[in-house]
C-alpha cells in the first residue's frame, strides 16, 4: 500500500496562481512563497459574501489510538462538494513539529484527500509558528529584563509571573526549569519552563484576532503577573505589544494551498484542543467564507473538546453561524470504546461495535445543544464489514441522524459524494438556527459547571485551593466575564483518560485556572494536562530521512 507521501508525490500540483483564480483573486494580490503556497491579503474578507457563507465543522467522538481522520474528512468532503457543484474551500490548521516528529505525525490529511505540497506545510511552511515562538519569547525577555531593572523596574512580584518561554518541539526537559542563574549579570533567579508553541496565548490570540490593529491590542492585554503591593501588570506596561505584533505582520495573513484534486486550501494558524482552542484562526475562516459558497473546517479532538471551542468560544466572539457538523466516527474507534484491544480492531465484532455507540450517541447530543444538524460520516477501512457498518447506521437512523460512509482516504472526493450530498440536503432543509451553550456573562463557575455537565456528562465539579485563589484573581482583575477554555484529557469525556465509551457517575477536578486575558478566555486546568509534551519511547522522528536529491521520506 503507497504512503501518503508517496501518493503526494503522484500528483502534478497546480501553481499558486491557478487555484488564487479559482477563488476569483488576481495573481497581484497575492504574496507567493514559492510556486504552491502563497499569503493572502486580509483585505479579501467581504463581511457580504461571508454572510451568504455556508460553514461546516468536521468534529468526532473522542480520540483512540486507532484514529479517526477529522482532517482527512475534511478535505475529502471539500473535494467531493466540489465534486457535485459546490464551490467550497477547507480551512484548516497548521501542524506542529511536536506532533510531526512526536507520535501522531502529520496534519496534512491522507491518502487521496490531502493538502498540498505535504512535506513543505507539515515542516516549516511559511514560518508563521516561527514568528509566533519569537513574538512570544520577546515578551519572556523583556518580562526578566524588567525583573532585573535598577531604574525602569515595573516592580513586578517574580513570584507570580506565569508566562513561560514556547518551543514548537515536544520536549519533557523544559517543562520546569529555573532561570537567571550564574550570578546577578544573569538575571533573577526563578522558576519558570517552557510550552509547545501550539499552546502559547500568542497562538490563541492570533487565532482569535480580526485584523492587525485587533492583534496589538490583545497582545497589550496578555496578563503578566502582580507587583509586591498586588497591582496587575499587563504587556502593554512592558510596551511589548508593539514590537511583538511587528513579528506577527505577515504571519497574520493565511496561507494559501491546494488539496490533492487542486480545490483551494486555507491553513493559517495551529493552536491544540486539549489545551487551546484548537480551532484555525477567524481570520482564514472569514477568508474562505469570503471566496466560496461553502467553507469546511475542522475542530481537535472530539466534540467535548474542539466543537465546545469552536461553537462557545470562536463562533460566538466572531459572530459566525455554523449551518451544519459532520462527525467522524470509525468502526475501529468504536470497537474500542466498546473495549476491544488495540491489536484486535481489525477482526469484525459487530457486538464490540454496539457496546461503543454510546460514545458516539453522546457526542451527537452534544451537537445538539447548539441546535446544529449533524450528519455522522463513517470514514470507512479495508477491514470494515457491511454489517458493522449497518449497525451504527441503524443507531443513527434510531436517533434521527443521517450516516454515511465515506472512503476518502481510497477514494478521494469521490468516496465523498455520498456524504456531500447528504450535508448539502440536510442544510437546505434546515430550521436549525445556532446557539451557543452559555452567556460570557454568567459567573465563571457557573459556565465551568454548564460545560463539565452538559457536555462531559459530569455529577459535580471539585476546585482546588490553587483553583480557588485563581478565581479571587479572575474576580479582582474583573475578567469574569470571559468566556471558558478548558484543558482536558482528549482521551475520555471525563478528566481521567482510562475512561473511555461514556464514562457516567464523575467529578471534574479543577487544579487550577490560567488567565488568558489577551486571548480573552479563562483555562481550567483539570486532569494531569501538559502543555508540553514528551517524545514517545520511538518517536516518528526516527523515520525521517532526506536524500541527496532533498527528496524526503517517512513523513505520514
Amino acid at each position: 500500500m503507497p504512503t501518503d507521501i508517496d501518493i503526494a508525490r503522484k500528483c502534478t500540483l497546480k501553481p499558486v496562481t491557478d487555484i488564487a483564480e479559482q477563488l476569483g483573486i488576481s495573481p497581484d494580490l497575492i504574496e507567493p512563497y514559492g510556486r504552491y503556497k502563497a499569503k493572502l491579503p486580509l483585505s479579501l474578507i467581504d463581511p457580504d459574501k461571508l454572510a451568504r457563507c455556508k460553514l461546516i465543522l468536521v468534529s468526532a467522538i473522542s480520540p483512540t489510538p486507532a484514529g479517526e481522520g477529522k482532517t482527512t474528512m475534511s478535505i475529502g468532503l471539500t473535494q467531493g462538494l466540489n465534486r457535485i457543484g459546490k464551490q467550497t474551500t477547507v480551512v484548516l490548521r497548521e501542524p506542529s513539529l511536536g506532533p510531526v516528529f512526536g507520535i501522531k505525525g502529520g496534519a496534512t490529511g491522507g491518502g487521496w484527500s490531502q493538502v498540498l505540497p505535504m512535506e513543505d506545510i507539515n515542516l516549516h511552511f511559511t514560518g508563521d509558528f516561527a514568528a509566533i515562538e519569537k513574538a512570544h519569547n520577546l515578551l519572556s525577555a523583556l518580562i526578566d529584563n524588567n525583573l532585573q531593572s535598577n531604574t525602569r523596574s515595573l516592580g513586578i512580584d517574580p513570584r507570580t509571573v506565569r508566562w513561560k518561554r514556547v518551543f514548537d518541539m515536544n520536549d519533557r526537559a523544559l517543562r520546569d526549569i529555573v532561570v537567571g542563574l550564574g550570578g546577578t549579570g544573569n538575571g533573577i533567579p526563578r522558576e519558570t519552563g517552557f510550552d509547545i508553541t501550539a499552546a502559547s496565548e500568542i497562538m490563541a490570540i492570533f487565532c482569535l484576532s480580526n485584523n492587525l490593529t485587533d492583534l496589538k491590542e490583545r497582545l497589550g492585554n496578555i496578563f503578566v503577573g502582580f507587583t509586591s503591593d498586588r497591582k496587575p501588570i499587563f504587556a502593554r506596561d512592558l510596551k511589548a505589544n508593539g514590537a511583538m505584533a511587528a513579528l506577527l505582520k505577515d504571519a497574520i495573513k493565511p496561507n494559501l494551498v491546494q488539496t490533492i484534486e487542486g480545490t483551494p486550501a486555507i491553513i493559517h494558524g495551529g493552536p491544540f484542543a486539549n489545551i487551546a482552542q484548537g480551532t484555525n484562526s477567524v481570520i482564514a475562516t472569514r477568508m474562505g467564507m469570503s471566496l466560496s459558497d461553502y467553507v469546511v473546517t475542522e475542530a481537535g479532538f472530539g466534540s467535548d473538546l474542539g466543537a465546545e471551542k469552536f461553537f462557545d468560544i470562536k463562533c460566538a466572539g466572531a459572530g459566525l453561524s455554523p449551518s451544519a457538523m459532520v462527525l467522524v466516527a470509525t468502526i475501529r474507534a468504536l470497537k474500542y470504546h466498546g473495549g476491544v484491544e488495540l491489536s484486535k480492531l481489525t477482526q469484525p465484532n459487530k457486538s464490540a461495535v454496539a457496546q461503543g455507540l454510546v460514545n458516539l450517541e453522546k457526542h451527537l447530543e452534544n451537537s445538539q445543544l447548539y441546535h446544529v444538524d449533524t450528519v455522522v460520516a463513517i470514514n470507512r477501512f479495508t477491514s470494515d464489514t457491511e454489517e458493522e457498518i449497518e449497525v451504527v447506521r441503524q443507531r443513527c437512523e434510531e436517533l434521527g441522524f443521517p450516516a454515511v460512509v465515506a472512503d476518502v482516504w481510497g477514494n478521494g472526493g469521490q468516496g465523498a459524494e455520498d456524504l456531500a450530498s447528504t450535508v448539502v440536503s440536510r442544510i437546505e432543509s434546515s430550521k436549525n438556527s445556532f446557539k451557543p451553550l452559555y452567556d460570557w456573562s454568567r459567573p465563571v463557575k457557573e459556565k465551568i459547571n454548564t460545560i463539565c455537565q452538559k457536555v462531559y456528562g459530569a455529577d459535580k465539579v471539585e476546585y482546588s485551593s490553587v483553583a480557588k485563589r485563581d478565581l479571587r484573581s479572575i474576580k479582582k482583575l474583573g475578567l469574569e466575564g470571559l468566556p471558558i477554555c478548558m484543558a482536558k484529557t482528549q482521551k475520555s469525556l471525563s478528566d481521567d483518560p482510562t475512561k473511555i465509551g461514556r464514562p457516567t457517575g464523575f467529578d471534574v477536578t479543577v487544579r487550577e485556572i490560567e488567565i488568558a486575558a489577551g486571548a480573552g478566555f479563562l483555562i481550567p486546568i483539570t486532569g494531569d494536562m501538559m502543555r508540553m509534551p514528551g517524545l514517545p519511547e520511538t518517536p516518528a522522528s526516527e523515520s525521517i530521512d532526506i536524500d541527496e536529491q532533498g527528496e524526503i521520506t517517512g513523513l505520514f
